[in-house]
């Protein structure tokens, strides 16, 4: 299947830094994906392949889907662009208000941002503000997970557990912040067929850390309800 290349194919791949790429690697045999559509993607050489994380967890709904496609390109030629710094315009209200019905509980304020990394950094700064609101200044402790993800900024490094992404930052991370024993069980949930039947006394610990730590020096507890980056490990039955 013939395939029409990018005119910047034949650009210099030098001047791009790629994240999470041994890049002189990479480039000395560039994989290049041109186009996509469904769950596929077409390489340069026109070669079909499966998007199994659909893009990095991003493209969930699939690629090239023409209702996606017509909606976009009706709001950019409309109004690509507006501030929501002490200025609005009607979407973000409307997409928050929707967010906030299908959301759990009380959870019905949205604070919208552009990546994962962003978020995760956001939240942590939410609650340090919220605690010092409340009058517990003294709240600062983050507890998160091992082998979590919550992205690349100083504070998701710092929260997280993956070790690579900490070794270099190590001395420059985040103070007082704990780690949950992660959910891996190799031993008795390999080849689990569905939700892993052992784990959910992990979930336990938790309560070992607050007693040790004391509830009234915790500002927050994060952690994914699946992991993702950390090795796709689900959560046990019974969470």
């Amino acid at each position: 299947m013939a395939v029409q290349k990018p005119q910047s194919e034949g650009a210099s791949l030098n001047n791009f830094w790629m994240p999470f790429t041994a890049n002189r690697q990479y480039k000395a045999m560039p994989r290049l994906l041109v186009k996509a559509e469904g769950m596929y993607y077409t390489d340069v050489e026109g070669n079909s392949v499966l998007d199994s994380t659909a893009g990095l967890w991003c493209c969930n709904a699939g690629h090239s889907r023409p209702e996606i496609t017509d909606a976009v390109s009706r709001q950019i030629s409309q109004l690509d662009y507006a501030p929501t710094f002490q200025m609005g315009h009607p979407l973000p209200f409307e997409l928050a208000e929707r967010l906030a019905a299908m959301a759990p509980g009380e959870l019905n304020r949205v604070f919208f941002t552009n990546s994962g990394s962003e978020s995760g950094d956001t939240a942590l700064k939410i609650a340090l503000a919220y605690q010092r609101a409340r009058g517990h200044a003294n709240r600062t402790m983050f507890i998160g997970r091992e082998l979590g993800y919550h992205g690349t900024g100083f504070g998701g490094i710092s929260v997280g557990g993956m070790v690579n992404n900490r070794k270099a930052f190590n001395s420059q991370l985040l103070p007082s912040v704990a780690h949950l024993p992660h959910t891996l069980d190799i031993e008795r949930n390999a080849f689990s067929k569905g939700l892993p039947e052992h784990g959910i006394e992990k979930a336990d610990y938790l309560e070992h850390m607050i007693a040790q730590h004391g509830a009234e020096n915790i500002a927050a507890v994060m952690v994914e309800p699946m992991s993702g980056s950390g090795g796709v490990v689900l959560p046990p039955v019974a969470i």
